[in-house]
């Protein structure tokens, strides 16, 4: 169904700000769509909220235990304070989103206090798994992508920012991502209202959605 229908319809409240879902497997770029649209849009209008920083807190562990977490299942996600968050920024409350420490495997003291803007761009990799999530989604968006470029995607960005070796970042891809991929990843692509393929380099995609969110932004200052 087409968003002046939803609109039409009531099934997008224009008045509390809209909540936009990205999802994909991991490399698939749909942190980079995000980002584009993002960067399109005035950001008094718009803010981002990442899954991956709703990894659950790991302080009862030993960083031995820690570095076996599989990030990559759904039980890692403290969905019930994403959830929580998200409510709380749609009833227009600000947040103190938690950041996560990928090299220490544990959510960090601090936080970062996040405004309710518009436009929520929600992304994640299994942000459609979580059928509390789906519902509060007024746009889902899957960013399809070929495994052989998430895979190397994959092993760049977690050699460089995440500090893992390349040794590591493959046998994590065999033995978690991947599997957990073709059970939760893949499956999820039914929910979405729109596939994006190639994500971060359509840029006829990426264009489209960008003019959508500034129309909806447009009906809700009227």
């Amino acid at each position: 169904m087409g968003y002046n229908k939803k609109i039409e319809k009531g099934m997008i409240n224009l008045q509390r700000p809209i909540l936009i879902g990205i999802t994909g497997g991991t490399g698939s770029g749909k942190s980079t769509v995000a980002q584009e649209i993002f960067n399109s849009l005035p950001e008094k209008n718009i803010v981002i909220i990442e899954q991956d920083s709703y990894y659950k807190d790991q302080s009862h562990l030993t960083f031995e235990e820690r570095i076996k977490t599989n990030y990559d299942h759904p039980l890692a996600f403290d969905n019930d304070l994403l959830i929580k968050h998200l409510k709380d920024l749609l009833e227009g409350k600000p947040i103190e989103k938690p950041i996560y420490d990928f090299e220490a495997h544990n959510r960090k003291k601090e936080t970062v206090r996040v405004e309710p803007k518009d436009i929520i761009i929600l992304e994640g990799i299994l942000i459609l798994d979580d059928e509390r999530i789906r519902n509060l989604l007024d746009i889902k968006i899957f960013v399809d992508t070929d495994a052989d470029i998430r895979i190397i995607r994959r092993i760049t960005r977690d050699i460089k920012e995440r500090g893992r070796t390349l040794e590591s970042v493959i046998e994590q891809y065999l033995t978690t991502v991947r599997p957990a991929h073709m059970q939760f990843i893949e499956p999820s692509k039914k929910y979405a209202d729109i596939i994006i393929p190639e994500g971060g380099y359509n840029k006829v995609a990426i264009d489209l959605m960008v003019t959508k969110i500034k129309s909806i932004i447009m009906q809700k200052q009227k």
